[in-house]
């Protein structure tokens, strides 16, 4: 035993926790700053991407600052923990354990499991942004990601993950199903409405600009969740390894059935479609992915690409659906699939997989354990109504009490990223017109004013937007 080689320490067990919570943190930046710099009009492309950067490096300091503890920490209340820091060197470098679960400690440091709990959380906020592309306050969500992040994902971590009432009581989310997608979906969905829509022109064309960029953030997103799901049983077992072929399994599923419904239904087959049969699947086989069988997770594919595009096809299309602008559908791929995923766990859980995941659940209703299907479904109500409540009153006190707008003004939202960050994403020859930069971040005459015809001649021929 020596400061470099404790005796609690797996080496292999320390680096695939590291390699992967990278593989999850290359789902953010950048797989989803390019899946939504990619699929938004072209003047979008910036601002879409900064959403997601900004709240990987914002979540990053709150995390160590206080967030983690609170999340991962000593039980203050069934549902949170005590907040405090997480980076003296001390913290750093003894075991990691969870101390309010009861668990043995771990076979890797603290600093390495702060770290891969912290992918986890940035990649909640970057989900909840797709809903609100094209449209919100830079300002607005700058603050929305800490106040998030302390006041619902910190309670959802420690109720289910952390050894909250939701743990104690057995309720499964193997990856995230409810802790991540369910909240991240239903807070997307509840907050389009309090932040208002696009301007029409734009929710009547928001052509993709750049659907091969897109493709590749896909790639990102689909490997990089081997450490997604991989990753949870914290250790390199072969539980580990049932969760990352089960991952794969759902996936390819779900992409094929999703295919399947565009070319029955549409006549073609659509890569923007698969894309969304792909993340469903992603999605609602991560709060199962290492306690189901193989079969367990071919149905849970079957499921996720057709559950979820029968509600983004034909009831997302619905006039009560029309005050709710998602700008990407995250109440179809995360809200809805991450709570049909929950469901499922309840299913179709065994017995075997639930052992050697570390849990002492018998099951699901497969198994004989029909009780699972109820905590699965008082999960889900717990995430849902939480988030319910707490996603608007984070958007209101922002909106009311720090007088920020949540929504960007009129002329922001007909320019784009060049009123936003005076910048443009594609600049490859000089029909470019660029905004000069101005003293105090406005334009035109010094007072605000902006005289559109004159700082904003674009040639015909790049009148795409």
């Amino acid at each position: 035993m020596s400061a470099t080689a404790p005796s609690w320490l797996n080496n292999g067990d320390n680096s695939w926790q590291l390699t992967a919570a990278t593989f999850v943190g290359l789902q953010s930046v950048p797989g989803l700053m390019l899946i939504y710099s990619g699929m938004v009009k072209r003047k979008w492309a910036i601002n879409s991407a900064f959403m997601a950067f900004y709240a990987f490096a914002m979540v990053l300091i709150c995390w160590v600052v206080y967030a983690y503890k609170a999340a991962f920490g000593k039980q203050m209340l069934p549902f949170v923990g005590v907040p405090g820091p997480a980076v003296p060197m001390d913290y750093e470098l003894e075991q990691s354990i969870l101390p309010a679960t009861g668990l043995a400690g771990q076979a890797f440091p603290m600093s390495t499991m702060v770290y891969f709990q912290f992918v986890f959380a940035a990649i909640t906020l970057v989900l909840i942004a797709g809903a609100w592309l094209g449209r919100m306050n830079f300002v607005a969500w700058m603050l929305f990601v800490p106040l998030w992040l302390t006041l619902s994902y910190t309670v959802g971590a420690f109720s289910i993950w952390g050894g909250g009432f939701l743990y104690k009581m057995g309720v499964i989310d193997y990856s995230g199903g409810y802790v991540i997608h369910l909240s991240s979906g239903t807070a997307g969905f509840i907050g389009s409405y309090f932040i208002g829509p696009r301007l029409q022109s734009d929710r009547d064309n928001f052509t993709p600009n750049n659907v091969v960029m897109a493709l590749g953030g896909c790639g990102l997103l689909w490997l990089g969740w081997n450490g997604f799901n991989g990753g949870d049983p914290y250790t390199a077992s072969p539980d580990a390894g049932a969760a990352v072929l089960n991952t794969n399994i759902a996936t390819a599923m779900s992409f094929l059935v999703w295919m399947s419904l565009d070319i029955l239904f549409f006549k073609k087959p659509s890569v923007i479609g698969v894309v969304q049969g792909m993340i469903t699947g992603l999605v609602a086989i991560t709060p199962a992915a290492g306690v189901v069988a193989g079969w367990g997770a071919v149905i849970i594919g079957l499921c996720s690409g057709s559950i979820p595009w029968v509600s983004m096809n034909i009831f997302g299309k619905t006039r009560i659906m029309h005050h709710f602008d998602d700008t990407l559908g995250v109440v179809h791929t995360h809200m809805l699939t991450g709570a049909l995923g929950g469901f499922l766990v309840g299913l179709f859980a065994t017995a075997k997989g639930c052992a050697a995941f570390g849990l002492t659940n018998n099951g699901g209703a497969i198994d004989g354990n029909g009780r699972q299907v109820w905590l699965q479904i008082v999960g889900a109500l717990f995430v849902i109504g939480w988030n319910l409540f707490w996603t608007p009153a984070i958007l209101l006190f922002i909106k009311y009490v720090l007088r920020v707008p949540l929504r960007m003004s009129e002329e922001e939202l007909l320019i784009g990223d060049e009123a936003i960050h005076n910048e443009t994403a594609y600049t490859f020859d000089d029909k470019v017109v660029r905004t000069p930069h101005v003293l105090h971040g406005k334009y035109g005459d010094g007072n605000g004013d902006i005289d559109m015809e004159a700082q904003h001649e674009i040639p015909e021929d790049t009148k795409r937007d």
